[in-house]
C-alpha cells in the first residue's frame, strides 16, 4: 500500500511539473497508473483527472502573462479548446480498452515527433506561408479533441502550433498553453466523472502530487533555459514511447 501511494504521488509530482514546464505530464502519470493495474482507458481518464488541478495551478501562476494569440482573444480559444476536450473525451469513452492499447504507442510517437521537430517545422513553414485566424481556430479545436482523447504531448503540440500560426516564441507561450491544457482537461474530467471512468483510490494521491508539481514546475519554468526543458521532455517521451510499443506489440 505504501509503495502504491508513493508511486502515485511521485508520478503526479513529475507529471504536474512536466505540464507546467513543457507539457507531456501524461508520460509520467499514465505508465504509473497502468503499472498499478488499471486498464489503459481508465488509466488515461484517471491521469487526466489527476493532472487537472496541477494544470489549473500552473495556469493561475501565469495569468498575468496572458495575451491574445494571433489576434484571437484568449476566451474564444479557451471555449473552442473546452468544446474539443468534451468531444475527445467522449471518443475515449467509446473506444474499447484493447483498441486503445494498440493506439497509444502511435499517439506517443506522434507526440515525440512533434516535440523533436515541431519547432523546426513551424519555422520552416512560417518562412514560406502566412496562416490566418481561421486556421488558428481550427487548429485549436483539433488540439482540444486530442487533449480530451489522450493529451500526451499536447502541450508541445500547442507550442509548435502557436509558434507557427501566431509567430510567438516558446517562452511567451507558457501562459496560454497551460490555460488551454487546463481547459481541455477540465472538459474531459466532466465526461470521465459522468461515465464513472476515474479510479479515485489512485487518482487522489496522484492529484495531490500533481498540485505540488504544477506549482513548483511553473516557478522553475521561469528560470530554466528552454533547451534543458526540451531535452528532458524528449528523453521522457522517447522512453515512454518505447515501453508502450513493447507492451502493445512485443
Amino acid at each position: 500500500m505504501t509503495e502504491t501511494l508513493l508511486l502515485a504521488v511521485g508520478a503526479g509530482m513529475l507529471g504536474g511539473a512536466m505540464n507546467a514546464l513543457a507539457g507531456g505530464g501524461t508520460f509520467a502519470t499514465l505508465p504509473a497508473l497502468i503499472a498499478l493495474g488499471l486498464p489503459a482507458t481508465v488509466a488515461n481518464a484517471t491521469s487526466n483527472m489527476a493532472l487537472l488541478p496541477g494544470a489549473i495551478t500552473s495556469a493561475w501562476s501565469f495569468r498575468r502573462e496572458l495575451r491574445p494569440l494571433g489576434g484571437v482573444a484568449v476566451p474564444l480559444l479557451v471555449a473552442i479548446c473546452f468544446a474539443g476536450g468534451l468531444l475527445g473525451s467522449l471518443l475515449l469513452v467509446l473506444t474499447p480498452t484493447r483498441t486503445f492499447d494498440v493506439i497509444i504507442p502511435w499517439l506517443l510517437l506522434l507526440a515525440f515527433v512533434v516535440i523533436a521537430f515541431g519547432k523546426r517545422a513551424a519555422d520552416w513553414l512560417r518562412a514560406r506561408t502566412t496562416i490566418g485566424r481561421r486556421t488558428l481556430l481550427t487548429a485549436q479545436g483539433v488540439l482540444g479533441i486530442y487533449g480530451g482523447y489522450f493529451g500526451g504531448g499536447v502541450g508541445m503540440m500547442m507550442t509548435a502550433t502557436y509558434g507557427l500560426l501566431a509567430g510567438l516564441d516558446p517562452r511567451s507561450l507558457f501562459a496560454p498553453r497551460t490555460l488551454m491544457l487546463a481547459a481541455a482537461n477540465m472538459a474531459a474530467a466532466i465526461v470521465f466523472i459522468g461515465f464513472g471512468m476515474i479510479d479515485w483510490k489512485s487518482c487522489l494521491p496522484m492529484l495531490a502530487g500533481a498540485i505540488l508539481g504544477g506549482w513548483g514546475g511553473a516557478h522553475l519554468g521561469k528560470r530554466l533555459p528552454p533547451a534543458a526543458v526540451r531535452l528532458w521532455t524528449l528523453a521522457v517521451t522517447a522512453a515512454t514511447t518505447i515501453v508502450f510499443f513493447a507492451r502493445a506489440y512485443g
